[in-house]
């Protein structure tokens, strides 16, 4: 099985000088070119280009060789992978085993992120290096997923890596990866500028220089596209996906995605809760999140299919889970909520809540496609079950710092398995924080149920698919009784291109240049 960018680095052969750069127009920025700093889709975009990891995925998240040419259980605790000989690292020196030691230890680690990837090293008790090009992992009980969790984990170089900050390498000063593409400059907020690694070892990237802009407008982002400004856009804003699939200077590459929009409310707190207050503005007694009969009820106040309808222009799919219909551990016994505002007002009411309550629904306004419409939304459909919500929408720099500190009491986020299937959203989103990250990493709300940590670690320890699929089903269907969050909706993802590109659409919504080749 061959590496997925192979084929489209080795088209460089064939390319007009002309096609030589590509120009990338980004909704949502990078929040640093550390590759183990934060967690999220814009900074693995680009972080992608500069480091590798030992496991890769492909276009429908499915496992595949990179830095590993190979992997096996050796024991029931024991992984073993062999590394891809003839790898080096951009400044010439031979990627090792030690390389891979370091980084894993290096995962959990990084301070101040906002984000951890910890959850995805959390099964790894010792790292054993065999020799130069062979590497073991050892866990405490049976862990199957461990290849596809480090499909998540770039590797950074010991050498050079070794004391340095996340600032360092934003700065470029350790910035040294085995990936296709080599840093020019990075204005942060602004633009990444790259080069090709002509010394990569799948081959001559297709592309000699690619330059992410990022764009978190979206008429600006439109326009840059149909100007000719950008060779690509991610993110099509729902509100131009009409006239854009009807206009010859641009071609649409679309997949459904894993992406899922969701509430998520505080449950940190016992007393009062930040932005929540009574009708009068006074602060209330005791956080109303806590009550379950409440979050069903907000729940239940939310008219999914109008929101798909109106606000997506149908490039979206209601849910009432973490998963897109047909993966696996998809649970078909989990409906889609329905749109109950009477239901609601009467659990409101049992909850002690017969007048509802004010709070602030924050929101990024530059994330995810029509975030904050989305907020507003749903903010109007809780209007409308007595309780008066408002929103403040951010841009994504400064909403997700601050979610990432529990400032908000009700906030509209966003989450993708990258695993493909829901042990990583289980263990991530939703598992009980713990220091370090190595569970609960992105659980900003800080939801904590024991029993479906059991329950979770119970299923990634079983090595029989059918019996860990029955039993994440069971803990999915627990967390979504409990109203873990509010699950909304998955997002179609859909990238604009010009005339005469190739692109292969990600589930994981990843945007790349190793995903674009002459030729459309």
């Amino acid at each position: 099985m061959r590496y997925a960018i192979l084929a489209c680095l080795l088209a460089a052969g064939t390319m007009p000088a002309a096609a030589q750069k590509l120009t990338i127009g980004a909704a949502a920025p990078a929040t640093s070119l550390d590759p183990h700093f934060y967690n999220s889709s814009p900074t693995t975009n680009v972080a992608t280009h500069f480091f590798e990891m030992l496991v890769a995925r492909d276009a429908q998240a499915r496992p595949i060789p990179a830095l590993a040419e190979s992997w096996r259980a050796v024991s029931e605790t024991v992984w073993e992978f062999k590394l891809r000989p003839g790898v080096r690292w951009h400044d010439g020196q031979a990627f090792t085993a030690e390389d891979v030691a370091f980084s894993l230890a290096r995962v959990p680690n990084v301070p101040n992120s906002p984000g951890s990837f910890a959850p995805m090293v959390r099964a790894i008790t010792r790292v054993e290096v065999v020799d130069p090009l062979t590497v073991r992992l050892h866990t405490a009980a049976p862990h199957p997923l461990l290849p596809n969790e480090l499909g998540s984990i770039f590797m950074v170089s010991k050498h050079v890596g070794e004391g340095a900050t996340t600032e360092n390498y934003n700065s470029g000063k350790a910035l040294i990866g085995t990936g296709p593409y080599r840093l020019v400059s990075y204005a942060q907020g602004e633009r990444v500028e790259m080069v090709r690694n002509d010394a990569h070892w799948a081959g001559v990237p297709a592309w000699q220089n690619v330059s992410f802009r990022f764009i978190p407008n979206d008429g600006a982002r439109t326009a840059a596209i149909l100007s000719g400004d950008v060779d690509m856009v991610d993110q099509v804003p729902m509100a131009d996906l009409a006239k854009l699939r009807g206009d010859r200077r641009v071609a649409l590459s679309e997949t459904p995605g894993f992406r899922l929009l969701y509430m998520q409310v505080d449950h940190s707190r016992e007393g009062e809760v930040p932005f929540v207050t009574d009708n009068a503005g006074r602060p209330l007694p005791r956080n109303p999140f806590k009550d379950v009969r409440v979050r069903r009820a907000l729940s239940m106040a939310i008219n999914r299919q109008a929101i798909v309808e109106r606000v997506m222009e149908g490039a979206a799919r209601p849910t009432g889970q973490f998963l897109p219909q047909g993966v696996f551990s998809w649970n078909p016994e989990i409906p889609v909520p329905a749109y109950d505002p009477d239901g609601a007002k009467r659990l409101l009411a049992e909850a002690g809540y017969p007048d509802g309550f004010r709070m602030v629904v924050h929101s990024p306004n530059d994330r995810y496609p029509n975030d904050s419409k989305i907020a507003q939304a749903v903010a109007q459909m809780w209007t409308r079950i007595g309780l008066t919500a408002q929103v403040d929408a951010l841009p994504w720099a400064s909403f997700s710092g601050r979610s990432a500190r529990q400032e908000f009491g009700m906030r509209l986020a966003g989450g993708a398995s990258v695993t493909g299937e829901a042990t990583y959203p289980l263990t991530t989103t939703i598992g009980t924080f713990t220091a370090g990250g190595r569970r609960g990493g992105t659980n900003v709300g800080r939801y904590s149920n024991p029993a479906l940590d059991a329950m979770v670690d119970r299923a990634a320890a079983t090595v029989d698919d059918t019996d860990r699929e029955a039993q994440l089903r069971a803990a999915l269907k627990l967390a979504m009784d409990d109203v873990a969050i509010i699950p909304l909706l998955h997002i179609s993802n859909i990238w604009a291109l010009r005339p005469g590109l190739r692109h292969t659409p990600r589930m994981d919504e990843r945007t790349s240049a190793i995903d674009v080749a002459a030729g459309g």
